[in-house]
């Protein structure tokens, strides 16, 4: 056979200009360096994927995520969907730990992690009897469906404007019970996860670990373990 002829694509000066828009500007947030804190990001991201169509928002979503890899704590993951979502919202850029101890570990020494909320392991409970590490966001985070991974880091989460908060507890009480009692005291809450003798609930808005709302909250150990933006 005789080989076709090879043809040089037409050059496309408009879209050439705008991918080349794009890296330039990507060049310039690596180089502008992180916001001092994942409130402050959240704030501001609500106000970039403001009025964009979804096609438009997740792709921005990934490139942010990208810069806020490259800027960034290291990041570490446990779990298989940790290692789905982070590879969508971060790149291939994660650790792998072999059990989640690790992964908190890496947090102590200044990394941040991603892991999964599994019936397996009520890794989250280690938070409530350390405070200086805490959840600032959970994923997916989006308001459609429950999430699967939280992402802990050696940091106070702040209020971003649209939150919800978790909140571990040792209880033994049946989930509708506990539900309502902290709705008597005005709480909003919702069964996320329970594992190795407590459960995890999610409240709606952002509480923090005083609220006077949670002194009669049930369980002998219980508190809020950190707080996540929601999309």
């Amino acid at each position: 056979m005789i080989p076709k002829p090879l043809i040089e694509p037409e050059a496309d000066a408009e879209r050439l200009a705008l991918d080349g828009a794009v890296a330039e500007a990507v060049r310039l947030r690596v180089a502008a360096g992180p916001r001092p804190s994942a409130d402050a990001d959240a704030i501001a991201l609500r106000e970039i994927l403001r009025d964009l169509p979804p096609a438009a928002s997740s792709t921005v979503r990934a490139v942010l995520g990208r810069i806020d890899a490259a800027n960034g704590a290291p990041l570490v993951v446990w779990g298989a969907a940790s290692q789905t979502l982070a590879a969508d919202r971060f790149g291939l850029t994660a650790r792998v730990a072999a059990e989640p101890e690790q992964a908190l570990a890496a947090v102590r020494d200044g990394s941040r992690a991603l892991l999964d909320l599994t019936p397996a392991k009520a890794w989250w409970g280690r938070l409530l009897a350390e405070p200086a590490l805490r959840v600032t966001a959970a994923l997916p985070d989006d308001r459609h469906g429950l999430p699967r991974a939280l992402l802990v880091q050696r940091t106070e989460p702040g209020p971003t404007g649209d939150d919800r908060t978790f909140w571990a507890t040792d209880s033994k009480a049946p989930d509708a019970r506990i539900i309502e009692t902290l709705g008597t005291a005005g709480l909003a809450a919702s069964p996320l996860i329970a594992a190795g003798g407590l459960k995890l609930f999610m409240l709606a808005g952002y509480v923090q670990a005083e609220d006077g709302r949670l002194a009669s909250a049930p369980g002998s150990l219980s508190g809020v373990i950190g707080a996540a933006p929601l999309f």
